[in-house]
């Protein structure tokens, strides 16, 4: 039986990627274990493949970052981390906008395919089985950003969605709030939208406040949606005293139409967005978040994705702290 270079690494109590560095004479192996390496390999007969050593020097040193829309405020972040990692490491990023449309994802994947990248960073669309197929097709190794597969097959870093929404929520329960309203992701978005009204259903259960489906309203993260939102929730005859909202654009427009109607935030209204953006914090009043830490999700996404180019081993499933931070939108309600 022809020896791999998994059998290698486990002769030499060692992981693939550290074999790989010694067939290449890498010089960040130590002589103990690159010893131990070349005494694995003498005694396996192991004969690397030749062809695939070859495709790994001639390597093109791009990655494929694919993204639904640079100009959302969420993203540029998370593409700094990235870019700042693959800058030490001598890789040049190519950037797609996909718009959340499988047919531009299908040309995005496509094209990182022609130019034979070494890897490509997916990042927070939801993985459908449709496109799991056409990511599987390229055949080089992916990490998700801000997103995962349900089976669970890809690598991928993210934040709980359900716990920091669950968080946001029990923040708003402790200042007295009980009327609180959730201005929701898209329905049919596991990713972001299901998790985050499950957090907001569970804080509301464990404070034993009944869940009122007249209370929530569905957006698409956008300031428009936000906005609009608003407008339906000022027209209810009991409205609530506290908003909780899936994105900080959402809660930004949610805030906007409220003060453009009369409303004072948070002294009639509060409001908790999601996410960490800028505009969250310099909006007036400030808004109250749960914020996601983009740039580090950025940066690990790119050195696990360096690490499955290497051969090296790599947690699957990266889970990333959040923070809620309090400012100026919220407040404790009125006696």
């Amino acid at each position: 039986m022809v020896a791999t270079i998994k059998d290698v690494a486990k002769k030499a109590n060692v992981g693939v990627g550290t074999v790989s560095r010694v067939i290449n004479n890498h010089p960040s192996v130590s002589e103990n274990i690159r010893k131990r390496v070349l005494e694995a390999i003498e005694e396996l007969d192991y004969k690397p493949n030749a062809i695939a050593r070859s495709l790994k020097i001639n390597s093109t040193k791009t990655i494929g970052v694919i993204i639904p829309d640079i100009s959302s405020a969420f993203y540029p972040e998370i593409v700094r981390g990235i870019e700042d990692v693959a800058k030490d490491y001598n890789y040049t990023i190519i950037l797609f906008n996909t718009d959340l449309k499988l047919l531009k994802e299908k040309d995005a994947l496509n094209i990182i395919k022609e130019k034979k990248a070494d890897g490509i960073l997916f990042i927070s669309n939801t993985v459908s089985k449709n496109l799991k197929k056409e990511l599987k097709k390229v055949g080089i190794p992916i990490v998700l950003v801000s997103t995962k597969d349900e089976e669970g097959e890809f690598h991928n870093v993210i934040i709980d969605n359900e716990i920091a929404a669950y968080e946001a929520v029990r923040y708003l329960i402790k200042l007295g709030h009980k009327r609180i309203a959730m201005i929701a992701g898209m329905k049919n978005d596991p990713n972001a939208g299901i998790p985050r009204l499950e957090g907001y259903k569970r804080a509301l259960k464990e404070s034993n406040i009944e869940f009122d489906e007249n209370l929530i309203f569905y957006g698409n993260y956008k300031f428009k949606s936000g906005y609009e939102a608003m407008k339906n929730i000022i027209k209810l005859k009991d409205k609530p005293t506290a908003i909780f909202a899936a994105s900080d654009t959402m809660a930004v427009g949610a805030a906007s139409c409220a003060m453009q109607m009369g409303f004072k935030i948070p002294e009639d209204i509060s409001i908790v967005g999601f996410d960490g953006i800028e505009l969250a914090e310099y909006f007036y009043p400030s808004i109250t978040t749960i914020k996601q830490p983009r740039y580090d999700m950025g940066r690990k996404g790119m050195e696990t994705l360096l690490k499955l180019i290497n051969g090296e081993e790599a947690p699957k499933n990266i889970v990333m702290d959040f923070e809620l931070v309090e400012r100026k939108s919220s407040t404790k309600i009125k006696k």
